[in-house]
């Protein structure tokens, strides 16, 4: 018998499992890097040394207005590290500028002070200018024309009235947009309800390109990195991290060249060849990004990759905060999941319901895969009326999957999927 932790909200789940059927265990090798330096020496030193740019300190001389964007309290960034090192960073080259932090949202619901002060430190939070992004509230948002794909550019005003943009984010695999990081705090983060649901429209994400890993010729990457150079974003910091959401990695400069060069360190230390097994198992690396339904097809996109023709996924995650979305919880229990994307396909680009991305690429597994959600939080009656099956434990839904697949079923193990770039084999 052999015992396999799960990240799981702020903790992890414990699987039992028989080593007769386990066929792997596939965890990314960002877990096991050593950087040889401390966090803040990796921060620091791609400040020293910008890719594509000059020195943030001299960027900043003689600009008025800055907008330092950053990520919301559904992302593991870690500001309390980042943000006091830009923010001198700057000022050791501006002492006199204006400064407001933008907590980029996209459709997420606004971050509260308390959310804040744990992201942030209550220095930063009560001595620095904190806005938050409301995709809803159109009184925000400026049009700045057309995209590639043809939808609208609707940006947060503070983008436009700023006389410097710079970012922060961390960089990992992401289930369509390729990466996350770069472009990415633009949009989605600082835009319109109406812009970053024609970026996620039914077309997009069923482009073959919009999918993990790939960024050539993905529609949704394209858009997004037009959006960020229109509002001239001028300079970024982003960051690898490990499962314990620790520093490991660190880029600074040119939006696109920066960007580039974090993409790469992460898809060499996290890229594997996918194992396949009758059963998968994963999480959605614990809190923050396992507190709620609407983010774990991250993982589940991973464990697809590892699941066969119809192999039995089984995620862990806590959903402590439910569904996570009005939208994807009424679209993800609307019918079976033929009918779900059914109804979806027919959605014009700019018609584009809020969150309906997700029932989409979950309506796509479910159509071959068995979905068992493991949950200690959320009410078994509303998993199932999602198309899904209830679970208490890791242990309670492998003996679920047993009962589905066969006794003798192999099973493929990968804790953290959001972490890990599965490649998926032919057939």
């Amino acid at each position: 018998m052999k015992t396999i932790s799960i990240p799981y909200y702020t903790s992890s789940l414990e699987l039992h499992i028989e080593e007769e059927n386990l066929e792997a265990v596939i965890t990314s090798g960002l877990d096991s890097f050593d950087p040889g330096m401390g966090e803040a020496e990796l921060v620091e030193k791609a400040l020293r040394e910008p890719v594509g740019t000059l020195p943030l300190c001299e960027l900043a001389k003689g600009k008025k207005k800055i907008l330092l964007v950053t990520s919301d309290h559904t992302r593991a960034m870690p500001s309390k590290v980042t943000l006091p090192i830009l923010l001198k960073e700057i000022r050791s080259g501006n002492p006199d500028a204006e400064i407001t932090i933008l907590i980029a949202t996209g459709l997420h619901r606004p971050t509260t002070v308390e959310e804040q002060r744990r992201m942030f430190g209550d220095e930063i939070v009560d001595h620095e200018h904190i806005e938050v992004n409301d995709a809803f509230d159109a009184s925000q948002f400026v049009d700045l024309g057309e995209l590639p794909s043809g939808a609208h550019f609707h940006v947060n005003r503070l983008a436009v009235e700023s006389d410097m943009i710079i970012t922060e984010g961390f960089i990992e695999p992401h289930f369509f947009a390729g990466f996350s990081g770069g472009r990415k705090s633009i949009l989605p983060g600082i835009c319109s309800k109406e812009t970053v649901n024609e970026n996620h429209s039914y077309k997009a994400i069923a482009d073959p390109h919009s999918t993990t890993g790939v960024l050539e010729h993905n529609p949704i990457h394209e858009d997004m990195v037009v959006a960020a150079r229109r509002v001239n974003v001028a300079f970024i910091l982003n960051v690898a991290l490990n499962g314990e959401k620790h520093v490991i990695g660190a880029w600074a400069g040119d939006l696109e060249a920066a960007h580039a060069e974090g993409v790469d360190f992460v898809r060499r230390h996290s890229q594997c060849q996918s194992l396949r097994g009758d059963i998968v198992i994963t999480g959605n690396g614990g809190y923050p990004l396992d507190q709620n339904l609407y983010q774990t097809p991250k993982a589940v996109s991973t464990a697809e990759a590892c699941a066969g023709e119809d192999g039995v996924i089984i995620m862990c995650a806590s959903c402590v905060d439910g569904m996570g979305g009005e939208n994807f919880g009424r679209l993800i229990t609307m019918g079976s999941v033929d009918e779900i994307d059914s109804y979806l396909s027919k959605i014009p680009p700019r018609e584009t319901i809020a969150e309906q991305w997700c029932p989409q690429i979950y309506s796509r597994i479910m159509k071959k895969h068995k979905v068992i959600l493991v949950t200690t939080f959320m009410d078994h009656e509303l998993i199932r009326k999602a198309n899904m099956i209830p679970a208490s434990s890791p242990d309670e839904a492998l003996e679920i999957a047993y009962g589905i697949k066969g006794s003798d079923a192999k099973v493929v193990v990968i804790p953290d999927g959001v972490s890990v770039l599965a490649v998926k084999q032919e057939s």
